[in-house]
């Protein structure tokens, strides 16, 4: 089968994809994303509808030979995501879980807040790449593999930051516990 033969058929492909299926497996992943990079449910909802929209807008622009859906689609969200950001500039809001605790839980659940707000604070002070990056892999979900297709960097440039950024992350939260 000749490459143009393989190209024609990977296009004809394209227009039998289940869309449905792929929004299904890949809405959670593109919402926690944005529930990464906002800390606002609401907002994460509302970003996550915007990159869906535009996705079904553009379906007939994408290619299964120049990525995966999911690169494609992440690719995407990381767009509506700094579009928002140019719309908006403002820093992204604090993420509080509004559960009530039991009363057996009180300390346990004070400290955990306290730490998750914690993490917050410093995820807020990540340089833009490795946020997304952490975001990508520990908000989507995403394989160092599939972060790589959809950044553009090496995946052993994912690997690198992204362990890198959780050991920062790791001895700042840990010396904030000797205080």
């Amino acid at each position: 089968m000749s490459d143009t033969t393989t190209f024609n058929l990977l296009d004809h492909l394209t227009d039998k994809m289940d869309w449905e299926s792929i929004y299904c497996s890949e809405m959670p992943r593109v919402y926690n994303f944005f529930l990464y990079r906002t800390g606002e449910r609401a907002l994460a909802e509302d970003l996550t509808a915007s990159t869906f929209e535009r996705a079904w807008q553009r379906r007939f622009l994408y290619s299964l030979r120049r990525a995966a859906p999911s690169a494609w689609l992440f690719g995407i969200a990381r767009n509506v995501w700094r579009e928002h950001l140019r719309q908006h500039r403002r820093p992204a809001s604090e993420f509080l879980d509004d559960s009530i605790p039991s009363p057996q839980n009180i300390e346990q659940d004070g400290q955990e807040r306290e730490e998750r707000q914690r993490l917050v604070e410093l995820l807020r002070t990540l340089p833009e790449r490795e946020a997304e990056l952490i975001a990508l892999k520990y908000g989507a979900g995403l394989t160092n593999r599939e972060i790589a297709r959809t950044t553009g960097l090496s995946e052993s440039n994912v690997g690198t930051v992204l362990y890198r950024t959780i050991h920062w992350l790791k001895q700042k939260l840990e010396a904030d516990d000797g205080r």
